[in-house]
């Protein structure tokens, strides 16, 4: 009972943290929008991928791709910047780019099948640094939404990759050195970012705790 009534109040901080926030904090900004075209290409593209429309999966994904660039040099020019866009900007570039690992792994595909060990270890990666968020946020009622450089970089190379796989399927291509290395590539990236933002969430724990 104690630990019902304890998450129940915190459960009303947060509420009244995001109650607490300025107004424009939480508008939808034109940067905002242009993030939720992001999240709202992923289905589009999914779709396109399962018809086997390589060529408009390719030109689909290369625009949200875009979008990840604009929303945020936009949100910097107009001083847009909100607690709502940097909550959503991530949302929406993990929404994009789980859908298409996922995709390529469980469909016929004309050249390379993406492992579905890899898959799952992506979204092993994305869903414990999400938990940790949620729950260093919980338990202290606040917490700073900042991407770091090796997050953004692997988030680059991984669209890069998806890019460049569809390129494959779209003419037809077969390096499979090429696959191999850009695979390995982007498996050390994605483990070297998960223990990055793990040791981060460990310093920020025992620095809360102080």
């Amino acid at each position: 009972m104690k630990f019902n009534a304890t998450s129940l109040k915190k459960i009303k901080l947060n509420i009244s943290f995001f109650k607490s926030l300025p107004a424009q904090e939480k508008e939808i900004t034109l940067s905002s929008m242009i993030t939720l075209c992001r999240m709202i290409a992923a289905p589009a593209i999914v779709l396109a991928m399962v018809m086997q429309a390589w060529g408009f999966a390719f030109f689909l994904f290369l625009f949200a791709c875009i979008t990840d660039l604009i929303d945020g040099y936009l949100a910097r020019l107009l001083k847009q910047k909100t607690f709502l866009g940097a909550c959503l900007d991530p949302i929406a570039d993990k929404v994009l780019i789980l859908s298409v690992f996922f995709t390529l792994a469980f469909i016929e595909s004309p050249s390379f099948m993406i492992p579905k060990w890899f898959v799952w270890l992506v979204l092993f990666k994305e869903s414990f640094l999400v938990a940790g968020a949620f729950y260093l946020y919980h338990r202290y009622g606040h917490l700073e939404i900042r991407p770091r450089l090796l997050g953004k970089v692997t988030t680059f190379a991984q669209m890069c990759f998806i890019i460049w796989l569809f390129a494959c399927y779209f003419f037809h291509w077969s390096p499979n050195k090429t696959y191999l290395v850009l695979l390995g590539t982007l498996l050390i990236l994605i483990i070297t970012t998960f223990l990055h933002y793990f040791l981060i969430g460990l310093s920020w724990l025992e620095t809360s705790e102080q």
